[in-house]
């Protein structure tokens, strides 16, 4: 009789600091064998043609992450095969995270459903073509709904039309940045590693009250690390280079807050921080920082 023949680790060395800390590497290990796939499973492929709206993390040149929402009429994601997820989505020159995107160029996606709370994250490796690009799968996987504010989506233009006001860039967060970030129950957060195989990009949601996120004055904001599936994914990224970019987005202006900047983790309760339920809280500090007021062609309202 052959033994059972089962898939390397997907984790790298940051994500399996973070679960080891957590004690949970063992699980992890017989958990992300079974779970993390190089492949779309036949949920997933029914999944993403569903949705009106994904969300991104490329990196730039320059190697600062970004994180990005799209949208687009359902369809516009759809499974060319089980290794390839087809993306139709024109370029967005004002789009801080546009210049990530090239032939070649590592990607994360986050495909999130606000009105069921279902999401799938993958990552792989880009190749544009004429319609936008395919993504190459390397891995593939579902995350729980926890922290997903349930809301219904509507459309306000054609999502293919380009916005109207243009992106205003800055280096210091302004009074609309602030209160965005104030007012948030929901961002998403970009970070990458470089690894011996290559660069591996992730994008994530977080989520919680309103006024989760704690902007300090000396401009770092501190986030509440909550329970999850303990893959460690972003914090795993910023253990092993300390970037990230954020986006919040505005779902009743359809304006996104994107930044770019630097990260670190927190082992212990940041002073005042402390929220109920959060396990350990991480920083970052926006070095570059995009508002785009109309960035986005759709409104989420509060599900009733």
């Amino acid at each position: 009789m052959r033994n059972p023949v089962f898939p390397p680790s997907p984790w790298h060395e940051g994500e399996i600091a973070m679960q080891r800390l957590a004690g949970v590497e063992a699980r992890m290990d017989e958990v992300g064998r079974r779970v993390v796939r190089d492949h779309l499973i036949d949920q997933h492929r029914e999944f993403y043609p569903l949705l009106p709206m994904v969300v991104l993390g490329a990196v730039d040149p320059s190697g600062d992450v970004w994180a990005t929402l799209r949208s687009g009429h359902p369809g516009f994601l759809r499974a060319k095969d089980v290794h390839t997820l087809c993306v139709e989505l024109a370029r967005e020159p004002v789009d801080p995270a546009e210049s990530g995107m090239e032939d070649g160029a590592a990607l994360g996606l986050l495909g999130i459903d606000l009105g069921t709370r279902r999401r799938n994250r993958l990552n792989g490796t880009l190749s544009r073509s004429s319609r936008g690009f395919d993504l190459a799968v390397a891995q593939s996987f579902g995350n729980c709904p926890k922290y997903i504010q349930p809301r219904q989506v509507r459309f306000t233009r054609d999502p293919a039309a380009p916005p109207v006001l243009p992106p205003r860039a800055s280096l210091a967060l302004d009074e609309t940045a602030r209160t965005v970030i104030a007012r948030a129950d929901t961002f998403f957060v970009a970070s990458y590693a470089d690894l011996e195989a290559g660069r591996q990009v992730d994008v994530s949601h977080r989520g919680g009250r309103s006024g989760f996120v704690r902007l300090g004055n000396d401009g770092w904001l501190t986030i509440p690390d909550f329970p999850g599936n303990r893959f460690f994914n972003t914090l795993g990224n910023i253990a092993l280079n300390g970037r990230a970019g954020l986006a919040f987005p505005d779902f009743q202006t359809g304006g996104l807050l994107q930044m770019t900047g630097e990260a670190e983790i927190l082992y212990e309760h940041a002073d005042g921080a402390r929220l109920e339920g959060a396990e350990r809280h991480w920083r970052f500090r926006p070095c570059r920082i995009v508002w785009r007021a109309d960035a986005l062609p759709i409104r989420y309202d509060p599900a009733e």
